[in-house]
């Protein structure tokens, strides 16, 4: 009997077609080849104006300030960049990639840290926002390369702006300075470190290569076809891998162009302007956009079809469904077709409420460490539930899998990082025999499809041997629209060697004055509601699983750039 193939294994006969590229510089002058005077940004002038930069201008641009960056001698050095989401952003990036070894940093840390990694990457030179750079001069004692060149993205009158160092470069490059076109970048060299801000603290230096993060923008574009009209909207902060490959150079590969929002606050008004296709985004962004949204079309339906608190949408009349859907395009943009999702996993009812507006919404499985994507939904297949298939030329296993498959995920392909910078101990740690341990714990079905269950590290252990998963039971917390966020800790008493599970948990007063018909909740009602609650997600697990306390937050939990909640310092702090 001939055996059936798994879905991962239909998926590999499916791949769109793409072509080869191993290196920043190699895939920008093909784009620039191909797509010449298509456009690559849009971007508002100092006017508001929107104004477009097409592809030819996007690589002089990056030639030009790699002239100036070669002539002021940073052939191979650091070079790090910090700062907004924006068109310079870009541009420094792969100049300085192409040219040294480019250190994005989170424009979020605090200036010590910023310092600290500065000196830490041996950064020579630093470019970025105004606003950035000005916290960093006024420590500039701390940085221990007192030579460092600072160049500020706006003008400034003390020191040489981006533009100014541009036209510099071009006067040069013009004058046949083309050093910039002969420069041969090794694929598999150190050109990208980055220091990641993960959930479980102490942030580690990530070593990259051109390799490393063009096989994973071509394993992409292999499973989610980019179309040249699509016009990507960039939200996430782009010193990260999930937004800096898939948002900002898988387009550049496909030519297709990118909006950066000006800021949270201006997501609606900047989706109004741009009119995006494609947006990559976290949970957070999604979960506030569907609820927007279904309280939106319950304002605006006939009453008859109203339902408090809930997707009235499935239970519309045809002619109905296709007013809202229209309606809620109209809200996003008019063009928006695709919510790429990772950094964690999406509550499978959103993405189908999505997919019911003709919204596709592909959930993927990433980290730094991969460049990032290892698994992701597809073009092809989709499983709500599920971080999707693995990605063309990437392999995943479950590393020493418990009774219900569940043990530690390991990853292996092209885009596998080549270490930690400067630490063998922790590179050997999560490299070995080929393999990349990735500290997440997950399971594959009989499909190839993987599921997340948690972190090796925050896994709770009970006296009696039991696994929990604190993942597991924030998801039937945050479940509830009463509660905003949540954070669940294994926690001893005294005099106890037993591990309780204990709830951090930040209520959506909102919805609470909502429930309450209006009025606004005491401390005692809020307490009142969120037992409840906890009382009937207890219902849900089985007794070992069950809330044994909860602390209430009047304040939302300090988060990574990408949105997740961290599993250390304030917020672990219990009453």
């Amino acid at each position: 009997m001939k055996k059936s193939t798994t879905i991962a294994e239909q998926l590999q006969k499916k791949y769109h077609k793409t072509e080869e590229v191993t290196n920043f510089k190699q895939m920008l002058y093909r784009s620039a080849d191909i797509y010449r005077s298509r456009i690559a940004f849009k971007k508002k002038d100092s006017n508001k104006n929107i104004i477009s930069i097409t592809y030819e201008e996007f690589k002089n641009d990056i030639i030009y300030l790699g002239t100036s960056l070669i002539a002021n001698g940073f052939t191979n050095k650091r070079i790090a960049i910090i700062g907004k989401n924006s068109y310079d952003w870009c541009v420094s990036y792969l100049a300085a990639s192409i040219v040294g070894i480019v250190v994005p940093i989170d424009k979020e840390l605090h200036t010590d840290d910023v310092i600290n990694f500065m000196n830490i990457s041996e950064s020579s030179c630093i470019l970025g926002d105004n606003k950035n750079l000005d916290e960093i001069l006024k420590s500039k004692d701390k940085l221990k390369n007192k030579d460092t060149t600072f160049l500020f993205f706006d003008n400034n009158p003390n020191t040489s702006s981006i533009s100014d160092i541009k036209q510099k470069g071009k006067e040069l490059y013009e004058g046949g300075k083309t050093d910039f076109d002969n420069i041969e970048v090794n694929p598999d060299e150190l050109k990208i470190l980055l220091f990641t801000s993960g959930t479980t603290g102490n942030a580690k230096g990530v070593c990259l290569s051109q390799r490393n993060i063009c096989s994973n923008l071509l394993s992409t574009y292999g499973i989610v076809k980019v179309k040249r009209s699509d016009l990507f909207f960039s939200v996430l902060p782009l010193h990260h891998t999930y937004e800096c490959t898939l948002g900002f150079l898988l387009p550049i590969y496909s030519g297709a162009s990118i909006a950066h929002c000006e800021g949270l606050r201006y997501i609606s008004q900047n989706m109004a302007e741009f009119h995006p296709s494609v947006i990559l985004c976290v949970p957070l962004l999604l979960e506030k956009l569907h609820t927007n949204i279904i309280k939106n079309m319950n304002k605006s339906l006939p009453e008859k079809y109203k339902k408090e608190n809930e997707n009235p949408f499935s239970s519309l009349p045809f002619y109905i469904k296709k007013i809202v859907k229209n309606k809620v395009k109209n809200t996003l943009g008019g063009r928006l077709r695709v919510f790429i999702v990772g950094a964690a996993a999406v509550n499978p009812i959103i993405s189908s409420d999505f997919r019911a507006l003709n919204l596709n919404t592909l959930q993927g499985y990433g980290l730094t460490e991969c460049s990032p994507l290892v698994a992701g939904n597809t073009d092809f297949f989709q499983k709500d539930d599920s971080a999707g298939l693995p990605i063309p030329k990437v392999e995943y296993m479950i590393d020493n899998p418990n009774s219900e498959g569940v043990g530690e995920i390991k990853v292996k392909g092209p885009n596998v990082m080549l270490g930690y910078y400067n630490n063998v101990e922790e590179t050997n740690k999560v490299l070995k025999d080929g393999w990349f341990y990735t500290g997440d714990l997950g399971k594959i079905d009989e499909n190839g499809y993987l599921y997340i269950t948690g972190r090796c590290k925050s896994v709770i252990v009970t006296k009696n041997g039991k696994n929990i998963y604190p993942e597991e039971v924030e998801y039937y917390l945050n479940d509830n629209p009463l509660i905003s966020e949540s954070l669940v800790l294994g926690i001893q008493k005294d005099n106890d060697d037993e591990t309780y599970i204990n709830a951090q948990i930040y209520p959506n007063i909102e919805a609470i004055t909502e429930y309450l018909k209006g009025s606004v909740p005491t401390k005692e009602e809020i307490m009142k509601i969120i037992s409840d609650v906890v009382s009937s997600v207890n219902k849900k697990l089985p007794n070992y699983k069950h809330i044994k306390g909860f602390d209430i937050r009047d304040k939302e939990f300090e988060k990574t750039t990408t949105q997740k909640i961290k599993r250390y310092g304030n917020n672990t702090k219990t009453k």
